[in-house]
């Protein structure tokens, strides 16, 4: 039997550009979906109730459901666990050391605390890098959510690179597409101070088999960018270029410190950009050249980053801070709007994971990846502009429902999928033992 939903007398944020209201805008209408696909947007639609589960959509607004670009899953086991550190500082004596005890039960655990917090905030698509990753993927599976997911690897210089990398292959061969496409398997390298350019050659004929986008962390620090010109003569970028990454799809984590050269490279390249405000300031990374990125054409999104370094999963946080953080950087408060804001967490997104057809939009055909937003809160009225108070006033706790690929995982305060107190039980217990 079809599963048949129908979002009645809503405010619909839809993200098209083709449609004829507002900023595509739909102020009273109402959205029908059938099985995985949205089937109808349009107002007044009739139908019997046993036929169809109707929400009721007044004093709510449905958006597209979130795309985080950049994700460290399972560490929200440390969350709290390693602040006010610097970046190297936070990796080598804090993150690494206590990564090295991880167990395939942490990350799964982990991954399922995550995966609570992202759905509960309207996040429908996420881009994982960790270890374990088939543990990320069987609680992908389990939850219902939309995955890119990559086992990461580092060059440690005693072959151990090589052998983590054709662990990383065998995860691409057994889960690619799996979920009904909603897990798909990609090429993790952690960054290229931890995997260098000779090592990461060898990936890229070892792979060159796969049609698998490849993730990687670029550019986050000053440091990485210094040390990379000292050894190479290059920044990280002009040395990714130079041996032949960006001719494959690409997802870049941070990319923060960049030259104009490095701009025209990821602009012309079409590398997918994560833009993640919350943790370049928390890690003290500084602040990426979003508006001259956009002025150039480049493709970005939004990530949160992992828990250990932000400390959520709150996609809204992110869309308002990107935007502010701009304006108050060049004294112009028109250089990211509102609506330039909420696109990053939807089209950019998309567009970086190579799926603008089908998600991050709400249109006839789309995958029914969606989240309805209550207005009926003190902080979101009066209900002047739809879009600002997403972006300016809006939180991850103002969610009523998700919806992916039709299914309706979180409904006004109950998850219908994911047993809740078990995972906050056994995340706890994961953490303390981490700790000890």
């Amino acid at each position: 039997m079809a599963n048949r939903i129908l979002i009645k007398d809503a405010t619909l944020v839809t993200m098209d550009e083709n449609r004829d209201q507002d900023r595509g805008i739909v102020n009273t209408g109402d959205l029908y979906i059938e099985n995985d696909l949205i089937k109808q947007i349009t107002c007044g639609m009739e139908v019997t109730p046993e036929d169809v589960q109707i929400i009721s959509g007044k004093n709510k607004v449905v958006i597209p459901g979130l795309i985080n670009l950049h994700n460290h899953a399972a560490m929200t086991l440390f969350r709290s666990y390693a602040d006010d550190y610097p970046l190297m500082e936070w990796l080598t004596k804090k993150i690494f050391p206590a990564e090295a005890k991880l167990t395939e039960d942490d990350v799964y655990w982990g991954t399922s605390l995550a995966l609570l917090e992202m759905i509960r905030g309207g996040t429908t698509t996420f881009v994982d890098m960790y270890y374990y990753m088939e543990q990320t993927a069987r609680a992908c599976q389990e939850a219902g959510i939309r995955a890119l997911l990559s086992q990461v690897f580092i060059n440690s210089g005693n072959n151990k690179g090589l052998n983590s990398l054709e662990d990383a292959i065998d995860f691409i061969e057994n889960w690619q597409d799996e979920n009904n496409g909603r897990i798909q398997a990609i090429l993790g390298p952690h960054a290229l101070y931890t995997c260098p350019p000779d090592f990461l050659k060898k990936m890229l004929k070892k792979t060159e088999h796969l049609n698998a986008i490849i993730h990687i962390h670029l550019s986050e620090s000053r440091g990485e960018v210094e040390e990379t010109l000292k050894n190479y003569q290059k920044t990280p970028v002009a040395l990714l270029e130079e041996i032949g990454l960006f001719e494959r799809d690409v997802i870049a984590g941070h990319c923060v410190h960049l030259n104009d050269q490095d701009i025209a490279i990821l602009s012309s390249r079409g590398v997918g950009i994560s833009h993640n405000p919350c943790s370049n300031l928390k890690l003290a990374n500084g602040i990426a050249p979003l508006k001259k990125l956009l002025d150039h054409g480049a493709c970005v999104g939004l990530g949160t980053d992992g828990a250990a370094s932000n400390n959520n999963l709150d996609m809204f946080e992110e869309i308002k801070l990107c935007s502010l953080l701009q304006k108050g950087l060049l004294e112009d408060p028109t250089a990211i709007p509102a609506l330039e804001a909420f696109k990053l967490a939807t089209r950019g997104g998309v567009k970086a994971i190579k799926k603008e057809n089908s998600l991050g939009i709400l249109k006839e055909g789309a995958k029914a990846d969606l989240a309805i937003v209550d207005f009926n809160k003190p902080h979101l009225q009066p209900h002047n502009d739809p879009v600002a108070n997403l972006v300016y006033a809006a939180s991850a706790g103002d969610v009523e429902t998700v919806i992916i690929d039709g299914n309706i995982l979180y409904h006004k305060g109950e998850f219908l999928t994911m047993d809740q107190e078990r995972i906050y039980y056994e995340a706890a217990k994961c953490s303390k033992r981490l700790r000890q």
